[in-house]
């Protein structure tokens, strides 16, 4: 007994003099072992134990320094090298860098703009989808591209700055997707193509420089709004798309007649796009921290922004059963379309009372998702509180796409919408959304 009590402190020290020195006392290579954020994910939970294999990083601040304490290997150099190797990391990898987390963001746009215009979803919708999905992964992969010395600094657990993916590769899949969002908009017609081409060019213009100046939550806010009115116009466009003569008098004039019939959408666009000013607003502060007052603001313009969206009737709306209207039928560039005037002013019109319940109800969701992140980073500006508070406002999207097809009169899409919500946070506690 003698011997083991003199034994056990020299094979204790002996044990830990085999484990790199970061993992003896907590730390890897400079960096805390990761805890995963539960408000920007939507799960709670903690890294892998030091002694047990685990995922490789998430992205989320700090977990590069977990990472190479759980492979155990001091050298970055290896971990890239073996990160590239593996088809599941480098899988692991591109889903970061793509942030497929917040895809789940995309597809209600493209619904709203479809109720806003007053059509059920159809095959237009389904390739506005596509192309906005497509637009929205090339400015990810274009967004990392452009920050990638930036992230070499502030976020070294990013998939480029790490080494996992090349700066080429990045750049390449951002211009093979920004060509298939188009090739797939063009299907949905010219009047598709033509609002997906501004779209396009705007995320270009954020990434590459808009987003270092003032006007960047100007530029981001134009993206969803022009994203939501992909969907409107696309939508019109199958359903008022001309038959038999494709001239190009009849072309033109079926590409105005798509435009012009998605004006309806506008209002549901600009509340999109302010709530995403917002969000980037925030997210310029997410890897320092620091400020107080644009969380305040934007927890003030989400607040009106649930207002508007149950306020008074926005002036023309589309034609839903239980409405009180009187249509005029009009030619617009020799094509019919219904112009709609509207006869009530009560909040939500005249829709029936489980449609106004249900707008209600998803507005009230939104401003539960969107609102105590943005109070607690106010009241505590740190990074970490920052970037709960931009991940709060990309989920937030959902259940405000949601609202605002609702308040459009469409109920079954709301739902429909509010469907992607287990599916972003069951993704989300995988890949994070910033």
């Amino acid at each position: 007994m003698r011997w083991r009590r003199n034994a056990l402190p020299a094979v204790l020290a002996a044990a830990l003099s085999v484990l790199p020195p970061g993992r003896r006392n907590g730390y890897s290579h400079g960096g805390p072992t990761a805890v995963t954020d539960d408000s920007l994910s939507g799960a709670g939970g903690t890294a892998p134990a030091p002694d047990r294999p685990g995922p490789p990083s998430t992205g989320r601040p700090g977990e590069q320094g977990a990472h190479a304490a759980v492979t155990g290997r001091p050298d970055a150099a290896s971990d890239r090298g073996a990160d590239r190797g593996e088809p599941r990391q480098r899988l692991r990898a591109w889903a970061e860098l793509l942030r497929v987390s917040a895809l789940f963001s995309v597809p209600g746009d493209a619904l709203a703009g479809a109720a806003a215009v007053g059509h059920r979803p159809g095959r237009g919708t389904a390739l506005a989808i596509g192309a906005s999905l497509c637009l929205y992964e090339a400015g990810m992969a274009l967004n990392d591209w452009a920050d990638r010395d930036e992230d070499a600094v502030d976020r070294p657990h990013r998939p480029i700055p790490s080494g996992r993916i090349s700066p080429a590769a990045a750049l390449g899949a951002a211009g093979v997707l920004t060509a298939a969002g188009l090739a797939l908009a063009a299907r949905a017609g010219r009047p598709a193509l033509t609002v997906a081409t501004g779209l396009a060019a705007t995320v270009w213009a954020y990434d590459l420089h808009l987003k270092h100046t003032k006007a960047g939550p100007a530029a981001m806010a134009a993206a969803r709004s022009l994203d939501l009115l992909l969907g409107a116009t696309a939508t019109a466009t199958g359903v008022r798309a001309p038959g038999g003569s494709s001239s190009p008098d009849n072309v033109a004039a079926a590409a105005r007649g798509g435009l012009t019939a998605s004006l309806p959408a506008l209002p549901a666009a600009l509340v999109l796009g302010a709530h995403t000013y917002g969000v980037t607003a925030v997210s310029r502060h997410e890897t320092q921290g620091g400020s107080t007052g644009t969380p305040l603001a934007v927890l003030a313009t989400t607040t009106a922004l649930a207002a508007a969206v149950l306020r008074e009737s926005w002036g023309r709306a589309p034609d839903r059963p239980g409405t009180a209207r009187a249509d005029a039928d009009v030619s617009v560039n020799a094509y019919p379309v219904t112009v709609a005037r509207r006869l009530d002013a009560g909040p939500l019109g005249k829709v029936t009372d489980p449609v106004r319940l249900l707008a209600v109800t998803l507005t009230g969701a939104y401003l539960r998702t969107a609102g105590p992140p943005l109070l607690h980073a106010a009241l505590n500006p740190s990074p970490s509180l920052t970037q709960r508070a931009v991940g709060g406002g990309i989920r937030a999207m959902i259940p405000l796409q949601a609202a605002l097809a609702a308040r459009a009169g469409a109920p079954v899409t709301a739902l429909a919408v509010m469907g992607l919500v287990p599916l972003a946070r069951s993704l989300a506690r995988k890949v994070s959304l910033t």
